[in-house]
């Protein structure tokens, strides 16, 4: 059983950065691949970025390019999510992911995932 704890959510402002980082532990493996999904009020979670169990690649929704990095966290096991120039619309709760999938690509499905965080909430005002 992996478990997850994400933490650094928060409020700011349009435009603002804040840094999500979530903690694994427990489980089969050393590292795992993992990933960040949200969910805006009355909408879907959806993907937002993933980085594969080693760290070298990683993947992210056309909505955050360029705006958001994934990275593997200094502490073993965490991951963070660096999220600049952030707008109304980022407005979230956030989730972390973790597979047990042992192959090397970044993963960008819900359905592959499986181990979730408790979420931690994002608000961005204008």
């Amino acid at each position: 059983q992996v478990q997850l704890v994400e933490s650094g959510g928060g409020l700011v402002q349009a435009g603002g950065s804040l840094r999500l980082s979530c903690a694994a532990s427990g489980g089969p493996y050393s590292t795992y691949p993992m990933g960040w999904f949200r969910r805006a009020p009355g909408k879907e979670r959806e993907f937002v970025a993933a980085i594969s169990r080693g760290g070298g690649t990683t993947g992210y929704a056309d909505s955050v390019k360029g705006r958001f990095t994934i990275s593997k966290g200094n502490a073993k096991n965490t991951v963070d999510l660096q999220m600049n120039n952030l707008k109304p619309e980022d407005t979230a709760v956030y989730y972390c992911a973790a597979s047990l999938w042992t192959g090397s690509q970044v993963i960008r499905a819900t359905t592959r995932y499986d181990y979730w965080g408790q979420g931690t909430p994002v608000t961005v005002s204008s």
